[in-house]
């Protein structure tokens, strides 16, 4: 019933490492790792991990199959942008899964509550992604680097992943985006969003549920994950 789509096709310039930042270790294994494992042990169905060309072998041997993950059922490269990874790891879903769960290997975090509320949330809204309510009071800012409105911060979520999606309501969404020529995406509920006029429904998250961008995050997820 349910597809995850797993996207680890970064390279981690932010990283400033010679290797990307999927494969960095964290407490001694890789970051791809701690996502494969919750969702391998979760309720869906299959695993379409997303991953850059010339390391499909080197995650199929020394990840997917070393550490025995079961529900891995296809490894492919992916795109120069997000939104074609995610594209093409569509395309590679099995057929009758009706739900698509996309998420960012970057977020080791992630926990099964999260993947079971998405589920069920997405059952009733057709879009759902992981959130939080924003901590910090938010500035708009002008070219020149002043700041020009101050939003509510009580209406301010930041986003996370995994975002589940109705698979027809997805492809169809993806399918007007790649006629229209955008480029300035930055996530899936933008698409679905922008080219269906359908918003997504908030699933309560974690602030432990971060991104691992910066060498500084890598230090913050060893401490969660520890």
């Amino acid at each position: 019933m349910v597809s995850a789509i797993i996207l680890a096709a970064g390279s981690g310039s932010r990283m400033k490492s010679d290797k990307a930042k999927q494969f960095l270790e964290i407490n001694g294994k890789p970051l791809l790792y701690y996502s494969l494992k919750i969702f391998d042990a979760s309720v869906v169905d299959e695993i379409i991990l997303v991953t850059r060309g010339q390391d499909i072998d080197y995650v199929r041997e020394e990840i997917v199959d070393k550490y025995g993950f079961r529900k891995v059922k296809r490894i492919i490269s992916g795109g120069k942008e997000r939104f074609e990874s995610v594209s093409k790891g569509l395309k590679a879903c099995d057929k009758r899964n009706k739900f698509i769960m996309i998420h960012d290997a970057a977020r080791p975090c992630v926990t099964n509550r999260m993947i079971l509320d998405s589920i069920s949330e997405v059952k009733r809204s057709k879009a759902c992604t992981v959130a939080m309510p924003a901590k910090d009071t938010i500035k708009i800012v002008n070219d020149e680097g002043f700041g020009i409105e101050t939003p509510d911060r009580n209406s301010l979520y930041m986003i996370q992943t995994p975002q589940t999606f109705e698979r027809k309501l997805l492809e169809e969404a993806h399918d007007r985006l790649r006629i229209s020529g955008d480029r300035d995406i930055t996530d899936d509920t933008m698409i679905v969003e922008r080219y269906m006029d359908v918003p997504s429904k908030m699933v309560e998250g974690s602030y432990e549920n971060i991104k691992v961008t910066t060498p500084e995050d890598i230090r913050i997820a060893q401490l969660y994950l520890g």
